[in-house]
């Protein structure tokens, strides 16, 4: 039987001019790294860097009342979501367990018609679009549109971003705050009149996403390499997460993972009804069976998802790592795991089984980095 082929974005060939090394991710052939992870991971949290991630969903909805409806699908509130700003949150299913993480962002409005944007993960971006469908059927006015393959995303990370991206774009970087975005044109004419600029990332450091044409993007890219801007690849944006304690989707949670098993608790402030309450509420009243924690080694070892997590003296485990790597900004291994409320405080000692031996480690505060407290 012949496999499906890999999925490309519009960038591959200037990956492949860069020396990049691929990886299959989620049906698409990505760059794992250029230089090194380690020297990627120390680019941005040290400057900058960029990163192709061209391959997730991107949707865009018009319709009126937009944001009332959008908030019956998440736990969040987003119908108090500003012009301008954007909001990050989960889809949940009936049972309160998470169909993906996302982030909606609220645009301006046009005429009488709300207008929204939202990031998919790539792995869930057909089962994202089809749920998204399916609760909007019905509904008069609502709007869908997939533009997924008709946009490049690049992230822009680290403390040097908005000095490195700005002379690329007419308007001011530094008026975004954290989770805003706003519409800019290229400066000089180099890049197009509609390029979406959103500071946000997932590697614990200031910066920022821009959505644009292919061609725009190629030519983004292309200057931004030129101005120095260090290309990174999947294997440092796994680092810089995991150290900032942000999750993959698919490890870290899934669809038999609420958000307060996952210590996304802080999400769910909806004052209303949405898909998944009754389940949310039920288990707020009677417990949470596991909690996910961050923890730390004490020796010398590296923790990897599906390692079984032991109490001190126990025989049998009591949880499972569900990301770990070593931190090339602590120097020490670190991981994420789920474990029993008893074993969930902080100060917490823990064995992570590795190659036949128990290693000890100890639960702590996430994040495990903040470039707050460089």
């Amino acid at each position: 039987m012949s496999q499906t082929p890999l999925q490309r974005t519009p960038l591959f060939s200037l990956h492949q001019a860069l020396g990049a090394r691929f990886v299959s991710f989620a049906g698409w052939e990505m760059p794992l790294q250029y230089r090194g992870v380690i020297a990627e991971h120390r680019a941005v949290r040290e400057r900058v860097g960029t990163f192709d991630i061209s391959h997730m969903g991107k949707f865009t909805l018009w319709g009126p009342e937009l944001g009332s409806h959008l908030s019956r699908l998440v736990p969040s509130d987003l119908s108090a979501v500003p012009v301008g700003s954007g909001r990050y949150t989960v889809l949940l299913n009936p049972l309160g367990g998470i169909l993906d993480d996302v982030i909606f962002y609220r645009h301006p409005p046009e005429g009488e018609l709300e207008h929204w944007s939202v990031i998919v993960n790539a792995a869930t971006r057909q089962k994202d679009w089809d749920w998204l469908n399916h609760h909007f059927q019905g509904i008069p006015g609502v709007n869908l549109q997939d533009h997924s393959d008709t946009r490049v995303l690049l992230a822009v990370q680290g403390p040097a971003a908005e000095q490195v991206l700005q002379p690329f774009l007419e308007g001011s970087l530094k008026a975004l705050r954290r989770f805003q975005h706003s519409q800019f044109a290229g400066a000089a004419g180099a890049l197009g009149e509609s390029i979406f600029v959103a500071r946000t990332g997932y590697t614990g450091e200031d910066g920022f996403e821009v959505m644009l044409s292919p061609e725009d993007g190629i030519r983004l890219w292309e200057q931004l390499i030129q101005a120095g801007v260090q290309p990174c690849g999947l294997g440092c944006r796994d680092t810089l997460r995991l150290e900032a304690a942000f999750h993959l989707y698919g490890q870290d949670m899934d669809e038999s993972t609420t958000p307060l098993e996952a210590g996304l608790g802080w999400l769910v402030n909806n004052p209303g009804d949405y898909i998944g309450k009754p389940a949310i509420e039920s288990q707020r009243q009677q417990g949470i069976p596991r909690h996910l924690v961050g923890f730390r080694m004490l020796h010398p070892a590296i923790p990897r998802s599906g390692y079984a997590i032991y109490a001190p003296n126990s025989p049998e485990p009591i949880g499972q790592v569900t990301s770990g790597t070593h931190s090339p900004s602590l120097g020490y291994g670190i991981g994420l795991g789920y474990v029993a409320p008893a074993w969930a405080k902080v100060g917490s000692r823990l064995e992570i089984e590795i190659r036949g031996q128990r290693q000890p480690a100890e639960v702590v505060k996430k994040p495990f980095y903040s470039a707050a407290h460089r």
